[in-house]
């Protein structure tokens, strides 16, 4: 495997920290079409915070050279002799939740370009199955002139990073691998077996592979929508749902689901693919829409509970000051990528409150760009009326919250996780 170099095309939250780790054995290009991102990672610094500063920086090469080590790029000069190309760029959806395989098509058209025979594809990008073979290699055999499994080869290696989370990294999760032929699997699963310390499961096809990932988190996302469904009865009956399913815990085989915001680029995206796939083949997925349906309706029905808790407080609602402590999709992480935190706050804005967002993760100007909204990283010196936990971020829990709150003032913990105080639980 000493002849292997390999480009990481589109250095986000998946694929800086693979190339980093393949650049620990391997030849290795990271290309990205935004200059600022690439050099900002030739300086060895991850706005992301996936990667930390001295790890990448361990890693980094000051040129494409042959060594080992990681060469970030936007040029596809510095991509055009690698043999295996690793593609991580999003799969987002439209606007009426349909997959947008936009990023993918145009990485496919990237890698096109370059592509000689004998290379090898792999995608990690989440998709339905059916969407490397039936949507991506049409688009490499078309910029190529080459012939798929004659002149290069397919394979499929979902992603499973967490964002924000320093324990499960990219080597210690196993991985699951699948080729275009079998002798390609077995090549891609030799590759993914030499750098990730967890192992790897070779899947018979890349269909398999497609779909075993994006169950994995169409199965997260119905769970969570069956605990959130458990939490709006038991606020009607007056019942803590956290205290619910603290007792039914104690059994060993049921399931510690816990309610709240469902956003993200995986979990709140992907059932959305699945879907999609099953409506082409004749197919009306009613369990995977209703669990879709009932976490896109959890920023409204949050809202709308602070503000039925506002009034039989008796406060006025327009012009009140709502504080509401973070707008990252999920806790220690300083991603706002289809943050569900949003539907909280504008709803909340929609009753006519003066919302004030604090979060010390987020960067205000991505959160301006792409909601529209002021974010401050500093704790307001103010008082309110409200005050709505939505993100689980450490340095929430060693605020002293309670005394930002007026008289009669309305504590709503999304996360549950300010046990010790007196406060409203989702």
């Amino acid at each position: 495997m000493k002849d292997i170099k390999i480009a990481v095309i589109g250095l986000g939250y998946v694929g800086l920290p693979l190339a980093r780790l393949f650049a620990t054995k391997y030849n290795v290009v990271g290309y990205d079409i935004n200059q600022n991102r690439v050099n900002e990672l030739q300086q060895g610094k991850d706005a992301t915070l996936e990667v930390e500063e001295d790890i990448l920086q361990a890693v980094l090469k000051t040129k494409p050279n042959n060594n080992l080590g990681l060469f970030c790029s936007s040029s596809l000069d510095d991509i055009s002799d690698c043999n295996y190309y690793v593609i991580t760029v999003p799969t987002p959806v439209d606007k009426n939740n349909r997959p947008d395989l936009t990023p993918l098509y145009k990485s496919s058209e990237t890698v096109g370009k370059v592509l000689k025979k004998g290379d090898i594809v792999i995608y990690e990008s989440t998709v339905f199955p059916g969407a490397t073979e039936d949507e991506c290699v049409p688009v490499l055999e078309k910029v190529s002139g080459l012939k798929f499994n004659t002149d290069f080869y397919a394979g499929y290696s979902p992603e499973r990073i967490n964002p924000g989370d320093k324990l499960h990294t990219v080597e210690k999760i196993l991985k699951v691998t699948a080729g275009s032929t079998p002798e390609i699997g077995k090549k891609i699963d030799a590759l993914y077996a030499s750098v990730i310390s967890a192992g790897t499961h070779l899947a018979p096809t890349i269909k398999v592979a497609e779909a075993a990932k994006v169950i994995e988190n169409s199965q997260r996302d119905i769970n969570i929508a069956f605990v959130n469904e458990l939490a709006k009865i038991f606020n009607l009956m007056d019942i803590d749902t956290h205290d619910v399913l603290e007792a039914a815990g104690t059994k060993w085989n049921f399931l510690p689901f816990k309610p709240g915001l469902v956003g993200g680029h995986c979990i709140g995206v992907d059932p959305y693919y699945l879907a999609q796939k099953a409506q082409e083949v004749g197919y009306h997925p009613e369990i995977i829409l209703a669990g879709r349906r009932v976490n896109d309706s959890m920023g409204q029905y949050v809202a709308s509970e602070v503000i039925k808790l506002m009034v039989q407080n008796d406060l006025k609602i327009k012009g009140s000051k709502v504080l509401a402590l973070g707008i990252t999709f999920k806790e220690n992480c300083p991603d706002v990528r289809n943050t569900r935190a949003v539907d909280v706050i504008n709803q909340l804005k929609s009753f006519g409150t003066d919302v004030t967002i604090y979060d010390p993760w987020a960067n205000p100007e991505e959160v301006k760009h792409e909601y529209g909204l002021e974010t401050v990283q500093k704790l307001p010196k103010e008082t309110y009326d409200a005050i709505v936990l939505t993100v689980a971020h450490n340095e929430f829990l060693n605020e002293d919250i309670k005394a930002m709150l007026n008289k009669d003032g309305v504590l709503y913990d999304v996360k549950g996780v300010l046990k010790d105080l007196d406060c409203n639980r989702l």
